[in-house]
């Protein structure tokens, strides 16, 4: 099978044909990321689990004219400058793929092109991930879901709803790898995304994974066992909206 020509790419490509149509990157037009506390950004839920919170990631946020987007990563960093400026990034770190992925997302939601680009806060994450669980089981059934990225409320749900025989979930981060979460243990997203993808029949994928550079390994370990892939949050609305990848993120603002 032929290599899938990394995602990032397709999307700047795409991007930058917009900008360049609707002659925006030329324009005074100025961006301002910076990290959000986590309070900021995702409020205060009942759950003290997530990454935000426990300070494992931290969400950026551009602002393009009157519109946000925002985005996930471990590595922030702010940029004040115009948009053609970002589409000069080189996208082979993880600090300018927040900033660009976080600026493609504010100006995706300026032109109507997405939605859902700013993260859901206080009771929304559990009531979003009361509704992914019942939307899959809705559509497929009680197949096997892989889980990549490990996401509590995401889990729990999952987990409940279809069993814990029918759940595998996968993260980078050292601490939860190897760790029992709601009854299963989680696996390294370091060495056993293939034994994931080989077991599961549909695999969740955390858009953070467009930032830390490990979607197009998953996406093309998938593609390669015909699996279905769908992808959840914030950071890849203006990706997804781009590229036509599904997603799913039912309270994002």
């Amino acid at each position: 099978m032929a290599e899938i020509v990394p995602i990032l790419d397709l999307i700047k490509e795409k991007f930058s044909a917009i900008v360049n149509d609707r002659e925006l990157g030329e324009e005074d037009v100025q961006i301002t990321i910076a990290p959000l506390s986590a309070r900021e950004a995702i409020g205060s839920p009942k759950r003290e689990d997530y990454a935000l919170l426990e300070g494992k990631e931290v969400m950026i946020e551009a602002r393009f004219r009157d519109s946000f987007g925002q985005a996930f990563t471990d590595r922030p960093q702010d940029f004040h400058g115009p948009l053609k400026d970002v589409l000069n990034l080189s996208l082979d770190t993880k600090n300018n793929r927040a900033m660009f992925t976080a600026t493609l997302n504010a100006v995706s939601a300026h032109l109507g092109l997405a939605t859902g680009v700013r993260h859901c806060r206080d009771e929304e994450p559990e009531t979003c991930a009361e509704e992914i669980a019942k939307n899959l089981l809705g559509r497929f059934g009680k197949i096997k879901i892989g889980l990549v990225g490990y996401q509590p409320a995401i889990l729990e749900h999952l987990i409940r709803d279809f069993g814990v025989k029918k759940v595998r979930c996968m993260d980078l981060n050292p601490k939860n790898i190897g760790s029992h979460k709601f009854g299963i243990e989680i696996w390294s997203g370091r060495t056993e995304t293939t034994k994931l993808i080989t077991w599961s029949d549909l695999i969740l994928v955390t858009s953070s994974s467009l930032v830390n550079n490990t979607f197009d390994a998953i996406r093309q370990e998938a593609t390669s066992q015909e699996k279905h892939l769908i992808i959840f949050g914030v950071t890849g609305a203006g990706a997804c909206a781009l590229t036509g990848v599904e997603r799913l993120c039912f309270n994002a603002h």
